[in-house]
């Protein structure tokens, strides 16, 4: 009878709530069962009670956060996971039963929904085809006359057409021999998979937009699964064509004729930049970096995107390392612009995929163009940022050999995006990719640029020229501490250094915390379009400190109002690694924050992210020195790799932090980021005084770092205000200060 009941509640509670709420309002759709506490949980007692008016309850979002995530890892919950989470949740065991009925019901619907849809789509196309072949064969028509055809005569017009069909298809095999290059593999069954709609233009065949009528519906429409894990997508489909105003088709296929060109001819030479070794690279005398021997280099290759312009110079680097990450995955990365930039947070300030040419053959990334958008920083005020224009083309070599070539097109093309001057070209560079034991990855990476370097500050000029600015190294870097940060928050052991018990919800929350804050961070250090920045030209600041201004409207993640951003960069005669450990200490914090009152910190939680501790998110609180003062608390996240280190930080507010550390939603914490980043200083350089010469006449070398220090403050919370100069001093103050701080903590005043 009890098992009866349930069948009954779960049925009337679907008509009731999830059928009338199974829209798109996902919230709605998440809470609705919970009406099952009055809707239909009371059912049992209406044989004995009067019928009285139905108790709704509605969970918090909070309680609807646990209970989603448990049925993302479990959607079958055992007797004993329903009692413990009824506790944790302060509700009734039966209350979570129903909760879990009801979302498998609605899961269940939602899957059918979807399958239903691709099978009506599908089924239309098959009647629309019959009836079109049904109607051509009832009625034949005469080319000549125009009447009914009599079948058995050979017209002078279709000895013609067969005449042409010939021709045609000689095109054809030209064509498919031109893709066959392009993906790396013969391809002549394309012709006959795709006879119903020929492409209108001989490349889109290789290339695959508009021509493949017959193939695209059917790769856009194969079911989304749900992507929980952020894994990869199972689909890639044909892209449609971009709409290009003013382009006729004719033009639109030359110019994709000479994206596949030069995708070919960058794709063959980064091939070779990452194969060949002596005399395209030789090994440097100061430090063994490898250097690019450009006389060889233009023996080899014929440039592609044409001659370098004036006043340009050159960086090219090659970087190898093993990557915790397989290839697939690392492609699958690479081609997606929001996870590519989710992967190079500190290089990239900003990316975006204008328009898809290729996804790839076969349910696969191989033969995959897309033309892209990119703003790559180094994070000093100092340095501009890079904006490119590019086409990225992946292919597969062998079996889990992969390579990614990335070629600007500023030269073929004025796209709408483009900058009016274009201060950097990116010549072909990428990575090879290549499978090895145990999910790691061998990867080569090659950068080669050419960049105007008057308009970079002369102390970073050695850092760019050496290549460790925007070079392979940083890159390689980068992808490596990324990866391994992945394969531990992924790995069910928590590292020992982990003292504090906060939930694994708790962890992904102040995980995704510190990577806005991070984020905002770099924005601000280097004006990316991210944010829209007034650069402001005030008498009263020092010439290398830049300060802008932005108004903060609308964003649950930042306090309202008027925000100054100042940044400034230093050399100090102090190594990378020496200035990184001074900076991230809590208990030294006091020898250079201003603002922390100059009581001791101490870290309350601590969330490891890498091998080297170093690479961490913490919480951090500063000690009430007197009654009078309320305790502060300070996220802060640092991480270093070989390509240099970033401490950042935020104060951030203490109820909010709890709400966070319980796994609740990170959006809503309003905070502004400060901190410090740290590279090497760059060979060949001695700091800003590089005219001192020691005794015996040669140059002084002084092996030092580049030190940038950014602020992120609120001057006035009503973003209407006007900025006052009052502000601005304070803002420049606090830089000059902060910096004559660490200085005179590290005795490096002079």
């Amino acid at each position: 009878m009890e098992g009866q009941g349930e069948v009954t509640r779960l049925a009337e509670n679907f008509e009731s709530g999830g059928g009338r709420r199974s829209r798109e309002d996902e919230h709605e759709s998440r809470s609705g069962s919970d009406n099952m506490d009055g809707a239909s949980g009371d059912d049992q007692d209406a044989a004995d009670n009067p019928p009285r008016k139905k108790r709704y309850h509605r969970h918090t979002p909070q309680q609807i956060q646990e209970l989603e995530s448990l049925f993302k890892e479990c959607p079958h919950p055992d007797e004993k996971q329903r009692l413990e989470l009824s506790k944790r949740l302060c509700l009734e065991t039966r209350q979570v039963k129903f909760w879990f009925q009801n979302r498998r019901t609605q899961m269940k619907t939602q899957l059918e929904r979807h399958e239903n849809s691709i099978l009506r789509q599908e089924n239309d196309k098959l009647r629309a085809e019959n009836m079109s072949i049904r109607d051509a064969m009832r009625n034949p028509i005469c080319t000549n006359c125009g009447g009914p055809a009599i079948i058995g005569d050979i017209s002078l017009e279709e000895q013609h057409l067969r005449i042409e069909n010939a021709r045609l298809k000689d095109e054809l095999d030209r064509v498919c021999a031109l893709a066959g290059k392009f993906l790396g593999r013969p391809i002549s069954s394309l012709a006959s998979s795709m006879a119903p709609a020929m492409p209108s233009s001989s490349l889109e065949l290789g290339v695959g937009s508009n021509g493949f009528g017959g193939l695209s519906t059917v790769a856009t429409t194969l079911p989304l699964g749900p992507d929980f894990g952020g894994g990869i997508s199972s689909t890639l489909p044909v892209a449609p064509p971009t709409s290009t105003t003013g382009v006729t088709g004719l033009e639109r296929s030359l110019e994709r004729s000479m994206f596949l060109e030069l995708a070919l001819a960058a794709m063959d030479e980064l091939v070779k930049m990452a194969q060949n070794d002596e005399p395209l690279w030789v090994r440097s005398l100061e430090g063994g970096r490898e250097i690019l021997n450009l006389e060889e280099y233009m023996r080899t290759f014929t440039p592609c995107i044409g001659m370098k312009p004036n006043g340009f110079v050159t960086e090219s680097t090659r970087e190898t390392g093993m990557v915790i990450i397989n290839s697939l995955a690392l492609v699958e990365t690479l081609m997606d612009s929001n996870r590519w930039a989710e992967m190079f947070p500190c290089m990239i300030a900003r990316t975006s995929t204008t328009d898809v040419i290729s996804s790839g053959m076969g349910g696969t990334r191989n033969g995959a163009l897309q033309l892209m958008h990119a703003e790559l920083q180094v994070l000093s005020p100092l340095v501009p940022v890079r904006e490119v224009n590019f086409l990225r083309f992946c292919k597969q070599h062998a079996e889990g050999v992969w390579a990614v070539v990335d070629v600007s097109i500023d030269t073929i093309r004025d796209t709408s995006v483009a900058p009016t001057f274009v201060n950097c070209r990116r010549l072909p560079s990428g990575c090879v990719v290549q499978d090895m034991p145990n999910g790691y990855s061998k990867v080569t990476w090659v950068e080669h640029a050419e960049y105007d370097e008057s308009a970079v500050h002369q102390l970073y000029r050695p850092l760019l020229s050496s290549g460790m600015g925007f070079g392979a190294q940083r890159w390689v870097a980068t992808l490596q501490r990324q990866c391994e940060c992945l394969a531990i928050l992924m790995s069910s052991t928590v590292p020992t250094r982990d003292h504090t018990a906060i939930t694994a919800g708790g962890r992904r929350s102040m995980l995704k915390l510190a990577q806005r804050m991070t984020d905002n961070f770099c924005a601000g250090v280097c004006a990316s379009t991210v944010h829209k920045w007034n650069k402001l030209c005030a008498g009263n600041v020092d010439e290398d400190v830049r300060v802008m201004t932005r108004k903060s409207v609308d964003d649950p993640g930042e306090p309202p109002g008027i925000v100054l951003s100042a940044a400034t960069s230093v050399w100090l005669p102090v190594s990378p690694q020496r200035l990184f450990d001074f900076l991230r200490d809590e208990r030294l914090r006091s020898e250079w924050d201003i603002l922390s009152n100059g009581g001791p910190m101490q870290e309350m939680a601590h969330i490891a992210k890498g091998q080297d501790h170093g690479n961490c998110v913490s919480l951090l609180r500063a000690s009430a020195m007197n009654a009078n003062q309320s305790s502060m608390l300070i996220l802060q996240e640092t991480c270093i790799d070989a390509a240099g280190s970033l401490v950042v930080y935020a104060p951030v507010d203490i109820p909010a932090m709890h709400v966070v550390m319980n796994g609740g939603d990170s959006a809503y914490v309003a905070l502004l980021p400060s901190g410090f980043a740290i590279v090497p200083d760059g060979p060949g350089s001695r700091g800003p005084n590089s005219g001192a010469h020691t005794n015996s006449g040669g140059p002084n070398r002084v092996s030092g770092s580049l030190l940038t220090v950014a602020f992120q403050i609120l001057v006035n919370s009503l973003p209407t205000a006007k900025l006052t100069v009052e502000s601005v001093e304070t803002v420049n103050n606090l830089i000059s200060c902060t910096v004559q701080k660490i200085k005179a903590a590290l005795h490096c005043e002079s």
